[in-house]
């Protein structure tokens, strides 16, 4: 088995030309399944407490985006070390620049869907980190980030759109 472990540190980090930290994150995702045992059309979404708990809200993996990798890498990448899922990253859902309520900065944001093809039960941030898949409605309650509701509403509108 491999070691999994989560990369810390800045050095490696991305900033844009205004000095904004640039940050990368997904929405893993799946189809819900029927009592029949066959794939619907439903989807339910995998949101993660922050390493500080639940009372904090919910989100959507992410983390920095480093010079070593691709956008696609660094999505990838946070996903596994803190939710511990594998997948596909599809077509980026966009960008936005929001303060970082921890550091008082602003920050950019890009955002992926991932369609989740594995997960894990052991991955790097487990000990710190709940995971919680659930329905659409459930994640835009919970979820504490504005501009992550923005990405979530615009995957549902993708796949809405796809199956019409």
């Amino acid at each position: 088995m491999a070691c999994l472990v989560a990369r810390s540190g800045r050095e490696l980090q991305r900033y844009d030309n205004l000095g904004r930290r640039q940050v990368v994150g997904c929405i893993p995702y799946r189809f819900k399944s029927c009592s029949d045992g066959s794939v619907g059309d439903e989807l339910e979404v995998l949101a993660i407490t922050s390493q500080k708990g639940q009372a904090r809200g919910m989100m959507f993996p992410k983390g920095g985006w480093e010079l070593d990798e691709s956008v696609e890498e660094a999505a990838s990448r946070e996903s596994l070390e803190e939710a511990g899922v594998l997948g596909n990253v599809e077509d980026g859902l966009g960008k936005w620049n929001f303060l970082s309520k921890r550091h008082g900065t602003f920050y950019e944001g890009y955002m992926f869907p991932l369609l989740v093809t594995k997960q894990l039960d052991l991955w790097p941030e487990k000990n710190v980190r709940q995971r919680i898949w659930m329905t659409v409605d459930e994640a835009r309650e919970v979820c504490r980030d504005w501009w992550m509701k923005e990405a979530l509403d615009i995957l549902v509108e993708r796949h809405t759109s796809l199956q019409q």
